[in-house]
């Protein structure tokens, strides 16, 4: 139970309501800021406006999976409001509290080194990112399907990138029947992608590697599809990027050239985001939970102690 808690939600989308429903489940006392436009009937939170009050009784402050821009804007699907965090507002956390996001830009992670208040970034823990890599891949398939007249059995597909979203995408499209390339940069990916009988290239040979792709997925948070490379893609092929802003596709060549290419960052939030809002809630939750044994032990330990040893 996380009874006594006070966890502070500020902006977030429709995965954020299941980590609300949890966190109330287990007796969090929870307040949510940005959310005055929310449908859904939400039990036993409260509702307020970002002000340094409410922070400083914050045990916990959750942020979008994507934190804040790079000025510190937060966004919320359920509020037109705009929604700052600044060094003002971070300021007034109690020094315990710690700070939720999915990722991190360098406006979050500075701001909250300025104040001493600790960081964590969910995606970045294997087991989310691998959790989050199904409804990733099941969307990145949607969109493919949604956008080309071929069957997925039988066509060429190319993915770059074999990290944990590139493993479970290859997996799947190899399942269907597809014809897998992975675009991989080290010699272990090499080998995992021959283990699961998919064909590996290094992405150093990328140019010469795209000429017959029909669908190429892009997992690699760097311009790796360059106008050099987007000359020898078909006219026919299309992109689906999946990196985070601004992708890795030089989407005004690809434009130019009359090739299909469509950054997708986030899709867990808009596919599925009830299941990706569970995989987030069910961490937070195991999470603060251990933290919450940890710092009772550390009470107890203090009360067990003799006055002057």
């Amino acid at each position: 139970m996380l009874t006594g808690m006070h966890v502070v939600i500020l902006g977030g989308d429709a995965r954020h309501l299941e980590i609300i429903r949890s966190f109330t489940d287990l007796d969090a006392n929870v307040v949510l800021i940005g959310y005055e436009d929310v449908k859904e009937q939400l039990h036993e939170v409260r509702h307020a406006k970002l002000t340094k009050e409410v922070l400083s009784k914050a045990d916990v402050l959750i942020l979008p999976v994507v934190g804040t821009d790079d000025h510190g804007k937060i966004e919320s699907s359920f509020s037109t409001e705009t929604l700052m965090l600044n060094k003002e507002y971070m300021s007034c956390l109690p020094k315990h509290a710690k700070v939720y996001s999915g990722i991190a830009k360098s406006y979050l992670k500075n701001l909250c080194s300025e104040v001493g208040i600790d960081l964590i970034e969910l995606l970045n823990r294997d087991d989310v990112a691998i959790y989050n890599s199904i409804p990733t891949a099941e969307g990145a398939l949607m969109m493919a399907i949604q956008h080309t007249d071929i069957t997925i059995h039988g066509s060429r597909c190319m993915v770059l990138g074999l990290g944990r979203v590139g493993l479970t995408l290859a997996s799947v499209l190899h399942r269907l029947g597809a014809h897998v390339k992975a675009g991989v940069q080290k010699p272990e990916q090499f080998a995992r992608a021959l283990e699961m009988g998919i064909e590996p290239f290094y992405t150093k040979d990328l140019y010469e590697e795209g000429a017959n792709a029909d669908i190429i997925f892009n997992t690699v948070a760097a311009l790796i599809l360059t106008s050099r490379v987007l000359t020898r893609i078909p006219h026919h092929a299309i992109i689906i990027d999946l990196a985070s802003k601004p992708g890795g596709t030089d989407f005004r060549f690809a434009e130019k050239r009359g090739i299909k290419a469509m950054l997708a960052p986030s899709l867990p939030g808009a596919v599925a985001p009830r299941t990706a809002g569970r995989i987030l809630a069910s961490t937070l939750c195991q999470m603060m939970q251990d933290e919450q044994r940890n710092r009772n032990r550390e009470q107890m330990d203090i009360l067990a102690c003799p006055s002057g040893v």
